[in-house]
């Protein structure tokens, strides 16, 4: 049999350097033929290389997951020409700053698209191709703003709020139907470039264990997805030790 017969397919949205990444590579590791997609395809070279050069499976995608036709087209790809999709993770971020007065119309609409929208095409399409087969993962990742408003983050944490209300609807409608539906909570700084460069003081509790190792977040997804579906998570908060709440 080939590859393709015999390997689970998933797929990253929002595959990007640090989170996305080694959410895509953990599962690689487990010999899942990974689909990565971001908006060029261009920026996903560097984990792709990586993915390959420790011997893993993995196809780029470039893809506006605010577009309907291109998310419709890119699921259908995937089925037919990778495998079904055991896994789909939704990982954009879109998280800004925008105090109240400044933020524009554009503004607005573009973080609810990018964190919202964008879930709820993934999410509908998972669920396209899922419920018929009676099985599948799907995470819809959260943060601090899904569960509460932060001064001058409106834009953001509307969206979130958003999101992880049709996570809870999906949850209900489709765990009957077998779709194991998953809204993680990330509830604090994760080491990322950005991170680094603007939160320099942020960044130096990752000394202490005080920030979030995209790689553990990774293992927390892959656990999920291995859960025995009498024993079912929905919602779980990830933080690092020393973080308030």
């Amino acid at each position: 049999m080939s590859q393709k017969e015999t390997a689970p397919a998933m797929l990253v949205i929002g595959a990007g350097d640090a989170t996305g990444g080694a959410i895509a590579k953990r599962f690689a590791r487990e010999g899942y033929r990974v689909c990565v997609a971001r908006r060029t395809k261009e920026a996903l070279a560097e984990l792709v290389a990586e993915i390959e050069g420790d011997g893993g499976w993995v196809r780029a995608f470039g893809c506006d997951a605010r577009d309907e036709e291109q998310m419709v087209a890119l699921f259908d790809t995937i089925e037919s020409e990778v495998g079904p999709l055991e896994a789909v993770v939704f990982n954009i971020g879109a998280n800004v700053f925008f105090p109240i007065r400044e933020t524009t119309a554009r503004v607005y609409r573009k973080v609810w698209e990018m964190a919202a929208f964008a879930g709820f095409l993934t999410g509908r399409e998972a669920a396209r191709v899922m419920v018929p087969r009676q099985r599948g993962t799907i995470i819809l990742t959260g943060a601090t703003a899904s569960l509460r408003g932060g001064k001058g983050f409106s834009a953001f944490a509307g969206a979130k709020f958003a999101l992880r209300a049709l996570a809870q609807s999906m949850a209900r409608e489709l765990g009957p139907e077998g779709i194991h539906v998953i809204h993680p909570v990330i509830d604090g700084a994760i080491d990322t470039a950005f991170i680094r460069d603007n939160f320099p003081a942020m960044y130096a509790k990752k000394a202490q264990d005080g920030i979030l190792n995209p790689e553990h977040i990774a293992e927390t997804y892959w656990m999920l997805h291995q859960q025995p579906r009498d024993a079912w998570t929905h919602e779980i908060d990830l933080r690092p030790w020393m973080e308030t709440f």
